[in-house]
């Protein structure tokens, strides 16, 4: 999510990638693995050398895994220290049992320049094709890959790589690229339609025959609309107008480092940057008692307490109490932090979390990794509705189900605003890094959600619905995982992540035309993204 979680070490002791790659390499093979043989070595070998398979044959297929190492070194999805062996044996032996006449030449790649390399080699392979894996999020392997010209499909390890696959996807689609398959699925079935599609090639059709057949299978595949009536959810908003001069009455704190200055207005909400320092200085200084009071409630509201200890709730809550201090001496209701390069760096002494959590339950504004756009659209429209929340989330698409889950460690549980009902909610520690205390929410079902991001470059509102169906406990990625149910096209929502960031917003109730007539009060546009 932020590149500061790549300067986060693990200290455990994680299978080294780069003795791994080499090793392979002395093995003339380059960094191939073999798909027959385990990840690790083998236990009568004397060395760290892979089995690497001789046979040939008459259609042969690189896997490419793309990801930081095979035991995850660093904070990102889906957890530092995640162990990817596993999962590549799992994909191997579905490959192989799959298609057994296919040869398939299991690879890993960081990056770029890896990528490159296997380009390179696979010259003297007769590759006839390529399948990408997206195990981390931001490794750079398939773009390069697909300036091969040769087939390729693309797949998302969901909660794993999400965030650059859905980026990706939408960059290949905005290109119009005529060799790039994808898939975005839990369910092994859509995978083996897809790698299944290699026959149109081995049968003497086009790439572009290919690609067409990935998406039929795709699409096949994909469950058709469900019922998307939705309980009843009553609310009143602003108009337009005094929505707008709300805004510019209102006010936005941005920490990124230690620079203090004034920015220029967002959707004609006033700006400022303020540093780590001044609010580290609130945190040191914050009432302990208080601090231990609200950590009390914390720990006595929520369902369950896992794998935090209550001096971290203690230092959560005046983190809290030193946002709320900044905030009333700056005069603003909107704070968003780089809450991850300011902890890491040692410049904040805890996270904001549970803080940010507070404040959204009390129709304030506190807005994850600096995130001027999103915290500017949460404005706009908690404005609108009169202190109902926004939700920053990190969306994956998952087809199987027909879902997008929005999945972030920081969720309100009062998502009808301060006087509405309370939904439950746990703390736990931050996911990615396993350090902290973060919120999940276990959000409310059966309502229709509105999810917006902003561009005022463009003056654009992006916009989509989607019924709330559930919420996902997988333990990988963030720790709040609210599934929807897109009303419209599917399809259509893979082409926006690329121009508009990772990033969006989501509001319980149906907020459409509202969405509409403030657009048309701002002179904006709104683009439906499904």
């Amino acid at each position: 999510m932020n590149s500061n979680r790549d300067n986060f070490k693990a200290k455990s002791n994680s299978t080294s990638r780069r003795k791994f790659l080499s090793t392979c390499a002395a093995c003339g093979a380059c960094i191939a693995i073999s798909p027959f043989a385990s990840i690790a070595k083998e236990p009568n070998r004397a060395d760290n050398s892979l089995i690497i398979p001789t046979a040939k044959s008459k259609f042969r297929i690189r896997v490419i895994y793309s990801l930081h190492d095979v035991v995850q070194p660093t904070a990102d999805w889906p957890n530092i220290a995640y162990n990817f062996g596993p999962v590549m044996e799992n994909y191997n032996s579905i490959l192989t049992k799959n298609f057994p006449r296919f040869e398939f030449l299991p690879t890993l790649a960081a990056g770029q320049p890896e990528a490159e390399k296997i380009l390179l080699q696979d010259k003297e392979e007769n590759i006839s094709g390529y399948i990408v894996f997206q195990l981390n999020c931001w490794n750079r392997v398939v773009q390069t890959i697909a300036k091969s010209g040769k087939p390729v499909i693309y797949v998302d390890f969901k909660y794993g790589g999400s965030g650059g696959f859905l980026s990706y996807t939408a960059n290949f689609l905005k290109e119009q690229s005529k060799n790039v398959g994808f898939v975005s699925s839990s369910r092994v079935e859509d995978l083996i339609s897809a790698v299944k599609c290699f026959e149109v090639i081995e049968r003497g059709g086009s790439v572009n025959d290919f690609v067409t057949a990935t998406a039929l299978a795709r699409i096949k595949s994909t469950p058709a609309p469900g019922n998307l009536s939705c309980r009843e959810d009553r609310f009143k908003t602003l108009s337009p107008d005094e929505t707008i001069r709300r805004m510019r009455e209102s006010k936005i704190l941005a920490l990124r480092d230690q620079v203090s200055m004034c920015a220029d207005p967002i959707m004609g909400i006033p700006l400022d940057y303020i540093s780590f320092a001044e609010l580290n200085y609130a945190w040191e200084t914050a009432d302990k008692h208080e601090a231990t009071v609200i950590a009390e409630r914390w720990q006595k509201s929520a369902n369950r307490v896992i794998g935090v200890q209550f001096n971290i709730l203690q230092d959560s809550a005046a983190m809290y109490l030193a946002m709320k201090s900044v905030l009333k001496n700056h005069k603003a209701n909107a704070i968003t932090i780089n809450c991850l390069g300011g902890f890491y760096s040692n410049q904040i002494q805890a996270y904001p979390c549970l803080g940010f959590h507070e404040l959204n339950n009390e129709g304030l504004v506190g807005a994850c990794e600096c995130d001027i756009r999103s915290t500017a659209t949460m404005v706009a429209f908690t404005t609108m509705t009169q202190g109902r929340p926004g939700y920053i989330s990190d969306p994956v698409i998952d087809t199987s189900k027909r879902q997008i889950i929005y999945a972030h460690c920081v969720a309100s549980n009062k998502v009808f605003g301060p006087d509405g009902p309370e939904n439950p909610f746990e703390i736990m520690t931050h996911s990615e890094d396993r350090q902290g205390a973060s919120v999940r929410s276990i959000l409310p079902v059966d309502y229709m959600t509105t999810t917006l991001q902003i561009n005022q470059n463009r003056k654009e509102i992006l916009f989509h619905q989607a019924k709330a169906v559930g919420n996902d406990p997988d333990d990988r990625a963030c720790r709040t995982k609210l599934c929807g149910e897109p009303k419209g096209d599917i399809e259509k929502l893979f082409r926006y992540w690329g121009d508009w960031g990772w990033h969006r917003v989501t509001f319980y109730g149906d907020l459409k035309e509202q969405v509409y007539a403030f657009a048309d009060a701002m002179n904006w546009k709104v683009v439906e993204e499904a």
